[in-house]
């Protein structure tokens, strides 16, 4: 090289700075759905009696309601 500074091109050789990985991995349970058709742990919940029954995709919680007590079940 011009100067006699020992060192070659640019890009060649061992490099210092750190890598990027691959990314993040997948997360447990997200975007596979069970037997129900949402995902897993997505409930609609009655805030009276506390009962639960699977979230159906497409269908808003609060307008279902509850089997047992008939009040409005909310997301949880």
């Amino acid at each position: 090289m011009p100067g006699g500074n020992g060192m070659g091109p640019v890009g060649q050789g061992q490099g210092w700075g750190q890598g990027r990985g691959p990314g993040q991995g997948q997360g447990k349970g997200l975007g596979r759905g069970n037997k129900f058709g949402e995902s897993a742990g997505e409930f609609c919940v009655c805030p009276s009696c506390g009962e639960k029954t699977p979230h159906q995709r497409g269908i808003p919680c609060n307008s279902i309601n509850c089997p047992k007590c008939s009040v409005a079940m909310v997301r949880g």
